[in-house]
This record gives structure tokens, sequence and C-alpha cells, in this order.
């Protein structure tokens, strides 16, 4: 697991800059602390930071073909090098190391940019062609390793963590309005924005080529998951099919030569790691926990089930209301908002499972795959009522519904909530958008200054989810929901989430659920195998029941939250009050400091439960002072 870094001149007369290629690389040296690299070639330079996992003694990058024409730095891990390595030797190659940097290498050689296609695992990584006289990027299928470029001057800069590029001199740092309501909607800047208007995050499945003297590199998609073929099957067949992918996935993903361990929350996703992991491994696994000081939040109990039953060398921290500070650094962790409060425990048991081994397995990925979440059992309820009245209908009645709530008490007991009745009203997709937004559009109408609502001009962050949604090609609801959630909550929130927290503390993650193999069969698994009789997972947990207690698979989903309510009434009141109420926020132009105030009066009296909203622009806060005031007052 690394960290890569690049410039390339548009005109090869323009020589890159050694010192800041030394500069860029420098930032991330947290993600690879093992070696470093660098590469510079007139117009073209590289930089590489190098946490070793594979083939430790070799593969050194930047990495250069036999006859110095090829070029790369790579960031991830290859699954299926051995087996690549073999065809690409009985294709005439030769290898000098047993590293997956070489394999990669050799498949450019062989078959230029379908090489992508050979290769399973995650992934980013540059490749300079001085023949072709072309530079190359590429991002694995699902998003798992992130890539950042900016266009500007006639120059591209690239890579792996946004905080390298923001050194660049000539680079521009305009906030984005566009990225600003989508963190406040989404939580998160999503693909290919940035919070920053001239810098870009290349898509999950994409490939970036520009050649010398071209004016703009030409973006390629080269996956993507298909719904259009459901298995007609039976549970029994799923059971089987699902514990012969999970096994081939989880196998392919303990290869390491470095101390190996796995995340155990307590919950179905990550126990279940750990069960195929104690079938496949020959040792002891070493798991690694967080637990909260308010109760109804602490899993930990649950995870001791899985460690009893499967003797695993246990490894167990607290998160308490003092963690505060880590907001702090999550600004400079996230380089961009971040409003995901499962940061401070993902970032915590990170650094716990650092202090013990150098890769763990995630659970990440369950959710979205086979529909573990809550919310697409209630959005599914509301897609019953949906699918059987016309919008026209559903817009006349359940809007001014809505806009009644709560006088309705007589309502079904699942449409008591004012926000069903709004979302009723709405399409499919944008019912679901409404049902996940941190802040719902009249919220964000109200928090978002004139001046800012004016120059976004009527832009929406559902757009997000609709350009998604041109792409699907299933057959029911539930399929769009998971495929919208792969395409954006899984990469712009879950996937930054644990490569930033892992990255800082220097530990590879590895997601076998993700692996694309396993993510393709799961998409032709019927939804009724998937969620049934109310139940997320339902497949998941089916195939579990002989390695799993009843009461880890079938008791209500926690997740990974984080006390947020009772800690902005109590230990964190004057704290959050003081950074939400400061001149920095108030002078920044973007928001009413008049709802900021009404929202943190109604939260800490206990008229209404805010906190989702405080968090959201806490982070905000502390990456806007931390970061833009910053770069403010040092140009």
């Amino acid at each position: 697991m690394c960290g890569i870094v690049g410039s390339f001149h548009f005109s090869s007369s323009q020589a890159v800059d050694p010192q800041l290629i030394a500069q860029m690389n420098l930032a991330q040296y947290h993600r690879g602390p093992d070696e470093n690299g660098e590469y510079i070639n007139g117009p073209v330079g590289f930089g590489h930071r190098r946490l070793s996992i594979i083939d430790i003694s070799s593969g050194q990058q930047p990495m250069l073909s036999p006859d110095n024409s090829v070029v790369l730095i790579f960031n991830g891990e290859i699954y299926n090098y051995v087996e690549l390595r073999q065809s690409l030797i009985e294709l005439g190659h030769q290898f000098t190391t047993d590293s997956d940097t070489e394999v990669i290498l050799h498949a450019y050689m062989e078959w230029q940019e379908e090489c992508v296609t050979k290769l399973r695992g995650m992934f980013t990584f540059a490749i300079w062609d001085t023949v072709r006289k072309q530079l190359f990027l590429a991002r694995d299928r699902l998003g798992i390793k992130p890539l950042y470029y900016t266009v500007n001057n006639g120059k591209l800069h690239f890579s792996s963590e946004l905080k390298s590029l923001v050194l660049i001199p000539d680079v521009p740092k305009t906030l984005s309005d566009r990225a600003i309501e989508q963190y406040f909607a989404l939580g998160y800047t999503a693909e290919p924005d940035t919070i920053y208007e001239n810098i870009h995050k290349l898509p999950p499945a994409h490939t970036l080529t520009l050649t010398q003297n071209e004016l703009k590199p030409s973006i390629k998609c080269y996956w993507d998951v298909s719904y259009a073929h459901t298995q007609s099957i039976t549970e029994q067949e799923a059971i089987e099919q699902l514990n012969e992918q999970f096994k081939k996935a989880t196998s392919s993903h303990l290869v390491s030569e470095v101390p190996l361990g796995s995340f155990l929350s307590g919950g179905v996703d990550s126990s279940g790691v750990v069960a195929h992991m104690d079938k496949l491994s020959s040792s002891k696994t070493i798991t690694c926990s967080i637990g909260f000081d308010v109760e109804n939040y602490n899993e930990t109990k649950f995870a001791q089930q899985v460690v009893d039953r499967y003797q695993t060398t246990h490894h167990i921290e607290q998160v308490s209301s003092q963690d505060i500070d880590m907001v702090e650094n999550l600004a400079n962790l996230y380089d961009e908002p971040y409003a995901d409060s499962s940061a401070m425990p993902t970032y915590r048991v990170c650094e716990l499972a650092r202090k013990h081994v150098t890769v763990c397995l995630s659970g990440d990925g369950a959710d979205e795959l086979l529909a573990g979440y809550r919310r697409y059992r209630l959005f599914m309820n509301e897609e019953k009522i949906r699918q059987k009245i016309p919008k026209r209908i559903r817009s006349t009645v359940f809007k001014p519904l809505g806009e009644l709530y709560p006088k309705l008490d007589m309502a079904p007991q699942f449409l008591r909530a004012k926000s069903t009745f709004q979302s009723l009203a709405l399409s499919t997709v944008e019912g679901y958008f409404r049902g996940i937004s941190l802040l719902k559009d009249e919220q964000r109408n109200a928090l978002f200054s004139d001046k800012l609502k004016q120059r976004l001009g009527g832009y929406n962050a559902v757009q997000v989810f609709t350009e998604h949604e041109k792409n699907f090609d299933g057959t029911d609801s539930l399929q769009l929901l998971q495929y919208i959630d792969l395409k954006t909550y899984l990469v712009g929130d879950i996937l930054t989430k644990v490569d930033r927290a892992s990255m800082a503390n220097s530990l590879e993650v590895r997601v076998p659920f993700l692996d694309h193999k396993f993510v393709e069969w799961s998409a032709t698994i019927p939804s009724e195998l998937k969620l049934k009789q109310g139940e997320g997972k339902y497949i998941l947990k089916k195939a579990l029941e002989p390695y799993l207690p009843h009461d880890i698979l079938y008791r209500q989903k926690m997740g990974f939250r984080v006390p947020l309510a009772e800690w902005f009434r109590g230990p964190l009141k004057e704290t959050v009050r003081q950074r939400l109420l400061s001149i920095e926020l108030t002078n920044s132009g973007l928001f009413k400091p008049e709802t900021i105030q009404l929202w943190l009066d109604e939260h800490q009296s206990g008229i209404r439960d805010h906190s989702t909203a405080l968090w959201t622009l806490l982070m905000f806060e502390s990456f806007y002072r931390q970061q833009v005031l910053t770069l403010k007052n040092a140009a």
C-alpha cells in the first residue's frame, strides 16, 4: 500500500520541478513510511511512498521496464498477480522480482490500456510510456483507492491525497459551491468533484490518458456492475454460491508477508470475515475492536462472542467524549469536509490495529451489495405505494399532507413522519435522495446564505443520483438503490473513510466483499433473497448461520455510530457552540448565523435533535479554519 504523486507538462519543452515532486511526495509520507522514490525526466515527474506488504525485499518504485521505455508507480494490491505473472511468462515476459508491481508493468507492456481489465484488486497507478509519449492513469473498479488530479496552465498533476495538490502554487484553491451543496446533503463531495473547483477525482473504474502536445486528457470507463442478469435460483443454491464466492474472495485477500488481522465490530459483516479467516488460516486470527463510553452505542460484548468462538487474539480500546480533539485531526486527514462521525472510531481502530498488524481485513461493502441498510427496508415500504399511485396524484396528495403533519395522527404507523409524506410525492430516486440526505432541502435552504444560493443557480445535489440512474440496467427499485449507493455512498463516504484512517496510521485495509468478482456475482442474486420479509442481508445471514451466534446475525443493526446528540448536550455543549458561532464561520459568507444559533438553542434545550446538522457544520468549520483560512493567510 502506497501513495503516488506526479506532474506532466503538455509541452515537451517544459521540465518538471524536482523540488515540487519531492514536496508533494513528502506530504504523503504516512501512506508509505518504509521507502520513497522519485523519477524525473524532462516534462514528467513521479513520486512514490511505499508501505511494504508483498515482496518486501524488492519491488521498489518508480519501476522501469527492462528497456527503460515504461515507468510505473502504483498504490494498492493485485490479488491475482501470481496467475497473471504466469500468463505473462508464457507470453515471453521475464521477471526480476516477485512483486505485483512488476506484473502491472508487464501487463501494460503486453496489453497497453486494456491491462486494467486483467487486474483483480484495489489500485491506482500511473504509467509514463516514453515511446508513445503518453501518460496513463487508472483507478480500480470500486474506487477502493483514491486518485486526485488537476489540469492547469498546460500541466496535469495527480496524487493519492488532496494535500499534495494544494501545495502546488499555480493550482487555484477556489471553493466549489457545487461541492458545498453536495457536502451538506450527503456528508461528502461526490465523484468526480472535490471541495475545490479546479481539482477532481478520477472516478472508479476509469482511466485517464494524455498524450504529449494534446490539449486535454481522455477519460474512459472500463467496467460497470450490471443488474440485468438476475439468476433464477433457490435459496439453498444462493447460500452455496455465496459461501463459495466469499471463500474465494477472502482467500485471495490473505496473501501477505507481514502480520495480518481483521476489524471486529460485533456486527454481521466483520464477524463473517473473521469466521472465514479462521477457516482459511492455520494461525490464530488477530482482531481489533473499538467501544464507546455510552452503553447504547457499545457493541464490544457482541464482538466478544466471536472472539470466544474462534479464540482470536483480541485487542480493544474505547472512544470517549473527550475525543473531540480528533475533529481537528480529521480536517487534516481528509483534506476536505467529511461528515461521517464514525470517522472517529474508524481512526481509533486503525490506530489500535497498527500496533499489532500491518494489514487488516474489513467487512465494508456487504450492506450495499446485499441490502443490509435499514433505509432499504423503510424505502421499499414507501416504494410499494409509489409504484401503485401515479406521480401526478402522489404529488397532489402527499405534498400537502407533508405540510400538514403532525396533525394526521390516524395515518398508518409507517407513514407517521413528515419526511415520508414528502418523499412519496417524489420519484424513486428523488425520494431516496431526500431520505438519506443529512440536511434536507429545506434545511439547506435555511442554512445557506442568499449569496451562496444565488451562485448555486438552482443546482441540487440530487443531480448526482439522477446522473447515475441513467447508467442503471436493472429491473427493480432495490437494485437501483444499491447501484446508486455503490457509485456514491460507498466510494464517497465508506471507502474514503477507511482509506484515510488506515493510511494515516500506515495500515493497509482490504475489503473482500468488494472483490469485483464477488460484486458481479452479488448483482445476479434476486432482490427477494437480499431483503426478505423485512430482513436485510437475508441470504448472507442464512449462509453464516453455521458460523455465528443467532443474536449477532439477527439483532438490530447498530453500525459504527457515535453518540453525538448526548455529547452536544453534555460534555461538548460549550465546545460546539463556541466553534459554530465563531467569527471565522460567521464571516465566511456561506451561512446564515441566525439559523445556526436556532439549531444550537433547540438542540441543547432538548426541543429538537439537530446533532447531525451540528456535526456536519462542526466538520466544515474545522476544515474551513484549518485549510481555507490557512491558505488565504499564506497567500
